[in-house]
This record gives C-alpha cells, sequence and structure tokens, in this order.
C-alpha cells in the first residue's frame, strides 16, 4: 500500500477515534450527573444532535440536512418554526421544552445567524411544546414542500 494511502486511513482513524472519545467523554459526564444540570445548548447538541448533525452543524446532505445556513431562511414562516420542533431527533430529544427551545436558538443564531431575519424572534417553550408533540410522518417530503413555500434553495 502506498504511504500517503496509508497517512489518510491513519488520519482518518484518528479522527474517527477522537469524535468517539469526545462523545464517551461526554456521555460518561452525563450519565454520572456531571452535565445532567448543565444550561449549556452546546452539551445538549453535543449528546442529542452532532452524532448526526456532527459538531459543526454541516452533517452528511443529502441523507441528514445541514444545520447552517438554511434554517435561518424558513424560521420566518410559522411552519418553518415549527418544523424545527417537529422533526423526529428534536420531538424525540429527552430533554423538555425549555431546553429543547434553548437549544433550537443556539443552532439558529450559532449556524444561521447570517440568514436569520431581522424581525426574528427567538423560539419559546410553549411554541415547542406544542409542535414537539405532532410529530411529522415524513420529515424530508415535509422539508422539501417547506423550503419550497419559502422561496430559498436548501442544501440536501
Amino acid at each position: 500500500m502506498h504511504t500517503t494511502v496509508r497517512w489518510r486511513l491513519f488520519w482518518v482513524k484518528l479522527k474517527t477515534f477522537k469524535m468517539f472519545l469526545v462523545r464517551f467523554v461526554l456521555l460518561s459526564f452525563a450519565f454520572c450527573g456531571g452535565l445532567a444540570a448543565s444550561s449549556d445548548p452546546r452539551v445538549d447538541y453535543l449528546l442529542h444532535c452532532a452524532g448526526c448533525h456532527l459538531p459543526d452543524g454541516s452533517s452528511m446532505p443529502p441523507e441528514v440536512p445541514s444545520l447552517r445556513n438554511g434554517l435561518g431562511e424558513i424560521v420566518g414562516i410559522p411552519e418553518g418554526r415549527e418544523y424545527l420542533a417537529r422533526v423526529p431527533g428534536a420531538s424525540q430529544a429527552p430533554i423538555d421544552d425549555q431546553k429543547l427551545a434553548t437549544l433550537l436558538n443556539w443552532i439558529l443564531s450559532e449556524f444561521n445567524a447570517d440568514t436569520l431575519p431581522a424581525e426574528f424572534e427567538p423560539l419559546t417553550a410553549q411554541e415547542v411544546g406544542i409542535a414537539r408533540v405532532r410529530l411529522l410522518p415524513d420529515p424530508v417530503k415535509y422539508r422539501n414542500r417547506l423550503w419550497g413555500s419559502a422561496s430559498i434553495q436548501y442544501e440536501n
């Protein structure tokens, strides 16, 4: 095997191991109570979202949609705000409505600040609680319809 290929494989394995190690440490703290009382949305993101959407929100489109830039544009319409709390990963996260609202607002400000509407109002625990009990039967179909109605291009 060529040396360059070996180094690439090594770095891929190292990166994978580092991601596993970070998750293991975070989950260990969480199960031991170290993070259980945390109110930091970054910790909730790492525990409940980063497994699929990656730590930087870039995800792996088209299977897992990116959380970067496109979400800011849909929160300007009621269905877009509701969608964020209705997707299966969010609606079924083992956190209360307030923590989910805080987490979603953090995702919006962290990964979508440049695309948020000027009149953006943060999501509230009440609207998240109402929306999250209405699970989406087909999130991909709903997302495609939603992005079409918002007249924006979403990076699948």
